[in-house]
């Protein structure tokens, strides 16, 4: 039996029925990142490669042997829709190999180590609101994990229904920026707001109802000006 982002544990009974027992795609290096949401959690958490491990299930959350596992670089921009793409693919090769090393009998299962185990909690519908009060590089992070769902948003006052910001890079703070509140928007070219720490440079948005646009076109429709002030979460 074979299961790839399957959101149950297995029974043991459901788990003792096939003879070379119940394989897990999981994507993630186990064991960094066992549960729901692993590609999210390391693109979030700054990770510079993940990838696909092959396990035998137990009755625990993604903590039985492993059989094959096989790293996958993240890229600096990749949303976390474009690494499920790539992981898929991985662990479509993988799977296949691992079929045919459990029928000629050339796998063996390893235990995963003991150490470096990290949860990655299903992600909350609340966790897509905008904190500003957080880092620049933090709330860039994010945004790259939580695209294509559940995305990232924040209210502005003026403006019906939440804004959501799907691509930003983190800058530092610059000459005459500093002090400046957390959501406030600051003077200069683009899209640029103030955070708890540094700076976040917006690239791409969308109002409610919109298109994803890039922020010049954005801000064509909607225009906004320094010292407005997004709403804090």
């Amino acid at each position: 039996m074979v299961v790839a982002a399957y959101g149950l544990i297995l029974p043991a009974e459901v788990l003792r029925i096939p003879v070379r027992g119940c394989l897990n795609i999981h994507a993630s290096l186990l064991p960094r990142w066992r549960g729901a949401a692993p590609i999210q959690r390391a693109i979030e958490a700054g990770d510079v490669e993940t990838g696909i491990t092959i396990m035998q299930m137990d009755e625990g959350l993604d903590t039985g042997p492993m059989l094959l596992a096989r790293a996958l670089p993240i890229g600096a921009d990749e949303t976390g829709g474009q690494l499920h793409d790539r992981l898929a693919a991985l662990g479509a090769e993988l799977i296949v190999e691992a079929l045919a090393g459990l029928a000629a009998d050339s796998l063996v299962a390893e235990p995963q180590p003991a150490e470096g185990a990290l949860y990655a909690r299903r992600i909350d519908k609340a966790e897509s609101r905008i904190d500003w009060r957080e880092p620049a590089t933090q709330l860039a992070r994010r945004m790259r994990a939580f695209d294509p769902a559940p995305g990232m948003h924040s209210l502005l006052a003026g403006i019906e229904g939440p804004i959501k910001f799907w691509a930003a890079q983190a800058r530092a703070v610059g000459a005459g920026e500093a002090g400046a509140r957390p959501g406030a928007i600051l003077a200069g070219d683009g899209l640029a707001i103030a955070c708890g720490e540094g700076v976040l440079q917006v690239r791409e948005l969308q109002r409610a109802g919109g298109k994803r646009l890039a922020v010049a076109d954005f801000l064509k429709g909607t225009p906004l000006a320094a010292g407005q002030v997004f709403e804090p979460r």
